[in-house]
């Protein structure tokens, strides 16, 4: 039976400790707003790797079924994205057909023979050079079966297996097109699986966000023919991702103030409201209280995405 080849490092070991120690930690919030935003920063993330012209407000729009301008390719690009992940719960991820089914959700207004593998040799890179050539068209129904075989017998830490099926199955490539968003929301499913907090974390938009690095290790352990350089980059991606303001422990208020601001805005209050509650008249000063806050994830907007719109109200994220 084929087993991948790899080498749990010390790093390795110390990077799982910290992540299972903040999961244990971590509570992720149930304000249906903190969700979305996780949701479309995901998305947009995904996405973006690819190449793909898909902003977060582009994503919002098709979200809440807003037109969008865009070309149809872009936007059928986005609405497979988000089908897919808004059915991560339906999906087996030691499931080969349901990989395939997965794919086909992805890219059906955009590939004729989305769900099914490549029948054309490949070879992946970027505008200046090939990087990988994939395995011949031939070889992968077989390559993704012992995947497979693999992936439901193993019995090593979910955070090991999902990081190993991400390389091995971006090495395969056994698609003609979708495989970085495929292998990367693969391995988010398998996360989601062992903890469902994975179901909100925005892993893709850190991975966005260290792009050049992620490739990097991937390039890493084809050269050195493991996947141990792949599986600590993800792994650290993971824990940077839940040290995010998102998805930390909240903070206290350092000062009566502010208590009485978090307190006061467990309904929506526009600032305005808030001014007058405290009574405080240097709007300057108020803005800078309301900042920080924000910053310490004790304080949303109502309208992130319009941060001075007259409408803009605050509330406290607990």
């Amino acid at each position: 039976m084929y087993t991948p080849p790899f080498e749990i490092t010390p790093k390795i070991i110390n990077l799982i400790s910290e992540i299972s120690e903040r999961i244990g930690e971590i509570s992720i919030k149930k304000d249906l707003r903190l969700r979305k935003v996780s949701k479309i920063k995901t998305l947009t993330g995904t996405l973006k790797i690819e190449g793909i012209e898909a902003d977060e407000k582009k994503v919002t729009a098709i979200l809440e079924g807003k037109r969008v301008l865009a070309t149809q390719r872009e936007i059928a690009e986005i609405k497979g994205a988000v089908k897919l992940y808004e059915n991560i719960d339906k999906f087996d991820y030691k499931s080969e057909k349901d990989l395939l089914k997965a794919h086909k959700i992805l890219m059906k207004d955009i590939l004729t023979n989305a769900g099914e593998y490549r029948k054309t040799n490949v070879g992946v890179g970027n505008q200046k050079e090939i990087t990988h050539i994939a395995p011949p068209a031939s070889n992968v129904s077989e390559l993704m079966k012992d995947l497979f075989t693999w992936l439901n017998t193993t019995d090593l830490h979910p955070l090991i297996v999902s990081s190993v099926f991400h390389y091995e199955f971006e090495f395969i490539h056994p698609f003609i097109d979708g495989n970085g968003r495929i292998g990367r929301f693969w391995q988010t499913l398998i996360l989601y699986k062992w903890k469902q907090v994975f179901e909100y974390l925005p892993v893709e938009s850190l991975i966005y966000e260290n792009q050049d690095e992620y490739y990097k290790a991937i390039e890493e352990s084809t050269s050195v023919g493991n996947s141990t350089p792949f599986i600590e980059f993800m792994l650290d991606i993971i824990l940077k991702t839940l040290n995010t303001p998102q998805v930390t422990p909240q903070a206290t208020p350092q000062d009566e103030r502010e208590k009485k601001i978090v307190e006061f805005c467990k309904t929506p209050r526009s600032r305005k409201e808030i001014a007058e509650y405290l009574g405080l008249k240097d709007r300057k000063h108020l803005k800078e209280i309301l900042d920080r806050l924000i910053d310490k994830n004790l304080l949303q907007m109502t309208i992130p995405d319009k941060p001075t719109s007259p409408k803009q109200k605050y509330l406290s994220t607990f």
